[in-house]
Parts: C-alpha cells; structure tokens; sequence
C-alpha cells in the first residue's frame, strides 16, 4: 500500500495528520488523523473518506480541507 502524507499542523489540544493511500482500483483516498492527548492518555481518530481521487495531491488538499472544517464543527463528523 501507497501511502502520502501531507504537512501535520496542530490547534490548541488537537494535532490533524492528512494522508492519502492508493485503493485498488488505483485511485486515491483521503483519509484525516485527529489525535489530542499525549502518553497513555493519547486518542487518535482516523477518518477515511470515500470519495476517490485522481491524484495523491487532491486528496491530501481534500483530507487538509476536512481538518479545517473539522475544526470549524466538530460535530458534524459525528
């Protein structure tokens, strides 16, 4: 597996890794880390999307895009 990772930023408690992995069919998926807390007390949420990508770049810039709207609205990733 195919993997690319773009630049991880923090905000406040909150550090975002965006990445992207080839799927089977040779597409791209995006997928989003959202981890807080350090040590043992450390929460890591992996959120992968299931629209496909052409290139490894487009879903990273889609999978950033969700960090910040993430940040905008916690609650709307369930």
């Amino acid at each position: 597996m195919t993997v690319s990772v773009a630049a991880a930023f923090a905000s406040g408690k909150f550090h975002f890794t965006p990445w992207s992995r080839v799927a089977p069919d040779g597409a791209f998926t995006a997928c989003l880390s959202i981890r807080r807390g350090r040590g043992m007390q450390t929460h890591d949420r992996v959120y992968t999307f299931a629209r496909r990508f052409a290139s490894a770049d487009s879903a990273l810039r889609y999978a950033a895009a969700q960090a910040r709207a993430w940040l905008a609205n916690p609650r709307a990733f369930g």
